[in-house]
């Protein structure tokens, strides 16, 4: 994904409000779907940290929820992670990326 591309989802993301919580149990399997799930039906959602201050831990989970889910991560702003994840489906999609 392009710098551009990143740009413009996180322009996208600006006035969501986050999805999901990602608090003390770090990431459970729940999680995991739950992020699925919300990337299915939005292509583009909000992550909020909620017990980690590190930004080596959260740039370390939001990674890892990002292999494991196969989505971009498009950013990290403070306690919120912003990832992408293009439909399958393509009458779903609701995203059309820049191409420059």
């Amino acid at each position: 994904m392009q710098g551009f591309q990143r740009k413009y989802l996180r322009g996208l993301a600006h006035n969501l409000k986050p999805m999901v919580h990602l608090g003390q149990k770090g990431l459970a399997a729940g999680l995991v779907a739950s992020v699925n799930e919300a990337l299915e039906l939005h292509e583009l959602i909000k992550l909020k940290f909620l017990d980690f201050k590190e930004k080596s831990q959260k740039e370390e989970l939001a990674g890892r929820i990002a292999r494991e889910t196969g989505a971009e991560l498009v950013g990290i702003i403070g306690n919120i992670a912003i990832f992408y994840r293009q439909q399958q489906d393509s009458e779903k999609r609701t995203i059309i990326l820049p191409e420059r």
